[in-house]
This record gives C-alpha cells, structure tokens and sequence, in this order.
C-alpha cells in the first residue's frame, strides 16, 4: 500500500509538498500479537516491582506467649503477630520482584511498523515541515497544534533532531506526547490519536525501523 501525504506548514496550510511514506513501515498487514507482546512487554518493564508485606518473622513485637496453653477455655496463642491476628505478618505476601519481559528486537520493530500502519491506514498521520526552536515557549506549540485543528486530541509528535526546547516547550500541554524519530515505542502511537511527523523524521525512521 503506498502512503502519499500532503506536508504541512506551521500555520496549518498545505504546503504544496507530497511525501510518499514507505511502504514496509507505514503500509504493513499489522501484526496484533506482536503489538500485545510489545505493550504488554513495555508495560510490564515500567513496573517498579517494589511491593512488600512483612512475613510473621518481619512485623515488630510477638515474641512473648499472649497467654498460657491451657486452661483459659480459648484457642492457644503463641504470638500475637499469627497471621490470624489483626496486626499479624501475611501470609504469601509480595515479596519485591522484577517484572522485566524482553522481546527479539525483530519482534520490537514489527510491533512499531504494525502500529505506524495502523495510524496510516485510519489517516491519523500529519507531516509537518521541520521547525527548531531558540528557547522554549510553550504557545508556540500550542499554536501549530490549533493551526492544524488537532489541539483536542491526543498528538503525538515525532521529531528527527530531539530538540531540547521543543520537548520543554511541550511537555506541559496535557494532550501532547514528544518523542524523537528514533526513541518512539509501540505503546506511544497506540496511545495517540494523531501523530505529527516532522518531515526529515522520516528519513530518520527509516534508519531505525530499516525499508
């Protein structure tokens, strides 16, 4: 399938330009298993896997019998901190833990091509033409995302140079996502409504996802 798209100037007119995206990235059969391994993979790696609850032996206290064996008419006791008890330790509790899934590079790319093909097949793909930025203004992102009438939405926007004062002139605008051309993850296009591409990004996810 061959994607041909306009190429956009900041100020949300066409510029006259068309930009044939490549096939093998843009315009693949998706692959909805290799997706869900590749979410569920990123998922699973951002977990910090910190939970803990103390054992019996690990929660302060206990050590003295809360009374004698025999002759109270109740159920012996040996420590106040049984797992019976309110305030005792629990049984089988998370223990701290890695929760780290890899998958073969091969199966990463499919899974970003698989969903880059998707977001071309729905029109969810905008070129822009390349702009930087000498210091970070958040209103001049603002502008090019109500310009290209795509403010409400949730945009994620490809750059090919990772420029520093884009990122921090977007970073507090709540329905924008910025990612350089080469550091973009499956979960990042899945989770936008319209992705914005710079035009010399292109260039660049070809060099990662390879033609």
């Amino acid at each position: 399938m061959v994607v041909k798209l306009d190429v956009y100037r900041l100020d949300g007119t066409p510029s006259g330009e068309k930009l044939e995206l490549p096939a093998k990235i843009f315009g693949i059969e998706p692959n909805d298993h290799v997706i869900w391994l590749a979410v569920t993979a990123e998922e699973a790696n951002n977990r910090q896997g910190t939970a803990k609850a103390k054992t019996r032996s690990e929660v302060r206290g206990g050590g003295r019998k809360p009374w004698k064996q025999k002759g109270r008419g109740t159920a012996r006791a040996g420590t106040i901190r049984s797992p019976l008890w309110v305030g005792g330790g629990r049984i089988f509790g998370p223990e701290p833990r890695t929760y780290e899934k890899r998958i073969p590079q091969k199966m990463k790319q499919l899974a970003r091509r698989s969903a880059l093909s998707y977001r071309a097949k729905d029109a969810q793909i905008r070129l822009i033409e390349d702009f930087n930025l000498d210091a970070p203004k958040t209103k001049t992102i603002q502008d090019v995302l109500n310009a290209l009438q795509v403010a409400d939405q949730k945009v994620l926007l490809l750059t090919a140079t990772g420029d520093r004062n884009i990122w921090l002139s977007g970073r507090n605008i709540p329905m924008l996502s910025i990612r350089g051309a080469d550091s973009f993850s499956t979960r990042d296009v899945l989770g936008a409504r319209m992705l914005l591409i710079q035009k010399s990004a292109v260039d660049k996810i070809k060099e990662v996802l390879g033609q």
